[in-house]
């Protein structure tokens, strides 16, 4: 029997709740007025699954790549959020075709960091059991 058999699923639920108060901050810090609107701005938020904007170098780095697709950093809202916005004209590919100038993620996805986490637990659990063995 696990000592904590909910905690997988208490987890999952903090980890969505964070999401959707993050969602709603930013709906909150990103009021657009109707003269932006009207002037024919679009706007973005990028987001890393780290606290990759942290680092000066990265920040810098990130608002380079952005600036070759026409977008202008506007706030860090922490971290790991950024929004963008640039004038709704420009056009809607990339000058040098390698950077999507609509890319909303940054840095290492989701899945690669569960499968870092899930492989770590798993390292960890393989020596704690060989050493178990061998001490028996």
């Amino acid at each position: 029997m696990e000592p904590y058999p909910n905690a997988a699923a208490i987890a999952a639920a903090a980890a969505a709740a964070r999401r959707r108060r993050e969602r709603e901050e930013e709906e909150n810090m990103s009021s657009y007025s109707p003269q932006e609107l009207a002037d024919g701005w679009e706007f973005k938020i990028v987001r890393a699954n780290t606290n990759a904007f942290a680092r000066r170098e990265t920040l810098e780095q990130v608002c380079r790549e952005e600036a070759q697709s026409g977008w202008v950093l506007l706030e860090k809202f922490d971290d790991a959020r950024l929004r963008f916005k640039r004038p709704a004209s420009t056009p809607k590919v990339s000058p040098s075709g390698a950077l999507d100038p609509y890319r909303t993620r940054y840095g290492i996805g989701g899945g690669a960091i569960a499968a870092i986490i899930i492989g770590s637990v798993v390292t960890v659990l393989v020596i704690v059991g060989t050493l178990v063995v061998m001490l028996r």
